[in-house]
């Protein structure tokens, strides 16, 4: 099962990606919930070719990556699953939760810690909120977060299967949570019990401070219940929010280069009376 697993993983990966990422735009041409400001054609590019820079950077740094590290300590009996002697059957979903959890704190910490925000704050600056916007992370967060959950991996021993699961579990929810897509308020009311829906992280990327640092969760909602960071709706409601950051307005920044820079420079904020994020 190692073997065939590490044989096929990219294109585990590659067909998970590829259905959830269509899925999502086609929901989104019949059934959109915020019209769009800023068209497709600006944003798009920029945030689909962030995704080959982000996966060049990993096969460059990491090749195995953590499903590979996974594979690799498996034969030696390293981590804590094995210590325990922990099952197969139960370690896997065990590790799938452990791995989400940890996930929400990386994302509360990229806020919390200045120079970590800057390189998560390039996700923030989409001037919209739909499926692309799950893919658009600089690089750099990229590495650390695979450092970190390579650490997790070794730490755990987590099975190769439950880090394969949780990583497309993870890249699944990413384009569903922030696709600009229409539940009914009773769906997405029962949903979010459990899953992190669109309506929900949408309000994470409101440019109001208060709301940016709340729902941080990618896949499992409970982690914003249970750790007192849940925020249920925007204030100025889902069709009157402002998406994205105060200091990147200028739609010169949703291009590429300009996104790849963006923790680098110290841009001005435009003054328009609203709030500023930080910067």
């Amino acid at each position: 099962m190692p073997e065939g697993l590490l044989q096929h993983e990219p294109w585990l990966r590659l067909v998970a990606f590829a259905g959830v990422l269509l899925a999502m735009a086609g929901w989104e041409l019949v059934a959109s919930r915020r019209p769009q400001r800023v068209p497709r054609r600006r944003r798009w590019p920029a945030n689909l070719m962030i995704v080959v820079v982000d996966t060049l950077a990993l096969r460059l740094v990491f090749p195995l990556a953590a499903v590979g590290v996974a594979l690799a300590i498996a034969p030696h009996g390293w981590g804590m699953m094995p210590w325990l002697g922990v099952p197969w059957w139960l370690s896997v979903p065990l590790c799938v939760l452990a791995l989400d959890v940890v996930i929400y704190f990386q994302h509360r910490l990229f806020h919390a810690v200045p120079w970590l925000w800057r390189l998560h704050r390039m996700h923030h600056a989409d001037l919209e909120i739909d499926v692309t916007t799950g893919l658009r992370f600089h690089p750099l967060e990229i590495l650390l977060s695979m450092l970190l959950k390579v650490v997790v991996v070794l730490a755990l021993g987590a099975p190769a299967v439950a880090v394969l699961l949780f990583e497309v579990i993870l890249n699944a929810s990413s384009l569903f949570n922030h696709a600009n897509v229409r539940l009914s308020s009773r769906l997405d009311r029962w949903l979010r019990w459990l899953v992190v829906t669109p309506d929900m992280h949408r309000v994470h990327h409101s440019w109001r401070q208060h709301e940016t640092d709340s729902n941080f969760g990618f896949n499992l909602s409970w982690w914003d219940r249970l750790f007192g960071t849940y925020r249920a709706q925007p204030e100025e409601g889902h069709l009157g929010m402002t998406i994205g950051l105060k200091i990147f307005r200028d739609p010169r920044e949703l291009r590429l280069g300009q996104m790849l820079t963006q923790p680098f420079r110290r841009p001005v904020p435009q003054p328009e009376g609203k709030p500023i994020s930080r910067e």
